[in-house]
């Protein structure tokens, strides 16, 4: 029997005063909404609901980190699970396909999909049929599953990691500083982003250059947080990037550089960085590794960081 659905509105939203609609749906970042539409980071424009009559069935939204310019994520993408299966994923392909129509220039590439999910999302039913519902969607859509990443999270309480001594840690002094340490570390990545990045054809410093520009650049934090690792003769051996976003201090960035892998030399990097931030009077750090990164994910572990949450990242390749 073929599934015909009921009538749905696909409409982006008339202005902020709508936004009470888009959260009858919920997501772990609603509460950041308000702030985000009244700095740029989001746009009305870009806040797409499908309604059956007053009934909200799903919702899009993509954000920007530099208000004025183009969406950089679609971050938002969430339907009414009590709905059958089919039944989403129709009124789902109709929303995403209707919003980026609108929201992404003809031609232009089309900004990654994340998704925070709870860690034990594939052990319990409901949570796993939701997550591979959205995934399944953007499947059709032409999208790719990139990785899978871990959200941990280091709290107030946790003992803050002492200094081992082994090496020597001096601020960052400029651009190029950093690039240089950035290059060599991109040739050997564990990041799904930088081997993807790598795949595309970009060189290691080309990689690298982009990673700085979309992920550096516009941290407003003090650039004196940000260290190289030296042995105590001088030589580098990896650096850290502590930060502080629009929403909660993180690890942003942090490599070891390939000839000095193997070494502990991880845990040495993480517990400066996070050494930095605690100084600040923090109650929690957050930080982010690809499930398949086992290094840096122990690294987290015996450093006392706690898996809070999942994320998953999709991609769609240039047209």
């Amino acid at each position: 029997m073929t599934f015909a659905p009921p009538a749905t509105t696909v409409r982006p939203l008339s202005g902020p005063d709508e936004l009470p609609l888009f959260q009858r749906l919920t997501y772990v970042l609603d509460h950041e909404l308000a702030d985000d539409l009244a700095t740029g980071r989001r746009r009305p424009e870009w806040m797409w609901v499908a309604l059956r009559g007053d009934r909200l069935v799903g919702r899009i939204a993509w954000w920007t980190g530099q208000p004025g310019s183009a969406p950089q994520a679609l971050d938002f993408f969430d339907l009414d699970d009590t709905l059958p299966v089919a039944e989403r994923e129709v009124v789902g392909k109709q929303l995403l396909e209707t919003a980026v129509a609108s929201v992404v220039p003809a031609g232009s590439p089309r900004p990654e999909y994340g998704r925070y999910v709870r860690p034990d999302w594939r052990e319990d039913r409901a949570a796993r049929e939701a997550v591979e519902t959205r995934i399944r969607v953007m499947e059709a859509s032409g999208a790719r599953m990139l990785v899978e990443r871990l959200r941990l999270e280091w709290r107030e309480g946790t003992p803050v990691p002492t200094d081992a001594g082994r090496l020597r840690f001096r601020p960052v002094t400029g651009r190029e500083d950093l690039l240089t340490l950035m290059t060599p570390v991109m040739e050997g990545t564990l990041d799904a982003h930088g081997q993807d990045d790598l795949a595309s054809g970009l060189s290691a410093r080309e990689a690298a250059e982009k990673h700085y520009d979309e992920d550096f650049a516009g941290l407003a934090t003090p650039r004196e947080w940000w260290r190289i690792a030296e042995l105590p003769d001088g030589s580098p051996v990896g650096f850290v990037v502590p930060a502080r976003n629009n929403y909660h201090p993180m690890i942003s960035y942090i490599g070891v550089l390939p000839e000095h892998r193997g070494h502990g030399y991880i845990d040495d990097i993480l517990a400066e960085g996070t050494r930095v931030l605690a100084t600040q009077g923090v109650d929690r750090i957050r930080a982010a590794t690809d499930l398949g990164n086992v290094p840096m994910a122990r690294s987290f572990e015996r450093l006392g960081y706690v898996n809070f949450e999942r994320a998953f990242n999709m991609v769609w390749d240039r047209p």
